[in-house]
Formats: C-alpha cells, sequence, structure tokens
C-alpha cells in the first residue's frame, strides 16, 4: 500500500471521478489484494495485477446501481507544475490547457480513456495494458489510435495534440 497506494487512487479516480467513492474503492482493492495475494501466479509484473484488480473494481462500481443513482459533481484537474523558469502567464495558460485536456480525456468513452490514461498518464507499455484490460494488442493499439484522433478533434491547441503522437 505504502508503494502503489496514491498511484491506484489516482487511477481509481479518474475512472470514478468521485473522492469519496475513490477512497472505498482504494481500500476494496488493497483488501482484495490482501485475501487474494496468495492466487498471484507471477505470470506479470505485481504492478499490472494491482492495476487488473483496480480497474475490475471500478468496472464494477460503474456498473452499480449505487453509481447510476449519483450524479457525479467532483472536476479531476491535477496539473502537474512546469519548470520555474517559466513566467506566471504561460504557466497559467500551460495550467489552462493541461486542465482542458484532462476533460477532455475525461469525456472520452471509457474504452479510450483507459487506454490514455494507462498509456500517458501511468506509463504503461502496450503490453502491460493488454496484460492489465486482458485485451489483445491489436485492440489496445486500436483503442489507442482511435482516442489519439478523438483528442486531437475535441483539443484545438496545436501543442496539445502534437503531445498526444507519444
Amino acid at each position: 500500500m505504502d508503494e502503489y497506494g496514491e498511484e491506484i487512487k489516482r487511477l481509481v479516480y479518474t475512472y470514478v471521478k468521485n473522492w469519496a467513492q475513490t477512497d472505498d474503492i482504494t481500500q476494496d482493492v488493497f483488501v482484495t489484494l490482501y485475501l487474494k495475494i496468495e492466487n498471484f501466479r507471477g505470470e506479470s509484473a505485481l504492478r499490472s495485477w494491482i492495476y487488473s484488480i483496480a480497474i475490475n473494481k471500478c468496472k464494477d462500481y460503474l456498473r452499480s446501481w449505487h453509481y447510476r443513482k449519483i450524479k457525479l459533481t467532483d472536476e479531476i484537474i491535477k496539473v502537474t507544475r512546469s519548470s520555474n523558469q517559466s513566467t506566471p502567464e504561460t504557466e497559467l495558460e500551460l495550467q489552462d490547457k493541461k486542465s482542458e485536456l484532462s476533460q477532455l480525456v475525461l469525456s472520452l468513452p471509457l474504452k479510450y480513456r483507459e487506454v490514455i490514461i494507462l498509456f500517458y498518464y501511468k506509463d504503461l507499455s502496450i503490453k502491460e495494458i493488454c496484460s492489465v484490460l486482458n485485451e489483445k494488442e491489436s485492440t489496445i493499439k486500436t483503442r489507442l489510435r482511435r482516442a489519439r484522433e478523438s483528442l486531437k478533434k475535441l483539443f484545438p491547441a496545436k501543442e496539445g495534440s502534437e503531445q498526444l503522437g507519444r
């Protein structure tokens, strides 16, 4: 929990977009991990296995009756600070663009949003994403390409669109 707690919590939040639910689901992930650790076969990295558990818990929650009846009010705006050499004006512009891009990522359909988040925000490789989502490599690559295309259409700033070509 010390090593992966915050990382999993941020991942869960990108799915549920509600901090109270994020805490509950994150706790549930680690309880499940504790109870099922003997089932870990070592076929993938421990990190990938934890991500799989977290994503499955999130999907279970999103399918639940409780989720369908709740109006989500929280917005994700976690912006990393850029270098200290920039001016306050450029820093503000950069934060606005990052915030806008984050909002657009969250507006994508789930199957596209999750590959963008895992690839760009969590720095997982295509193979790791395949393992986490239990999908074929070609499926992940297609979803990533389509998600990038959607974001390029939605995001008017050329700087943000060019960054998606990684």
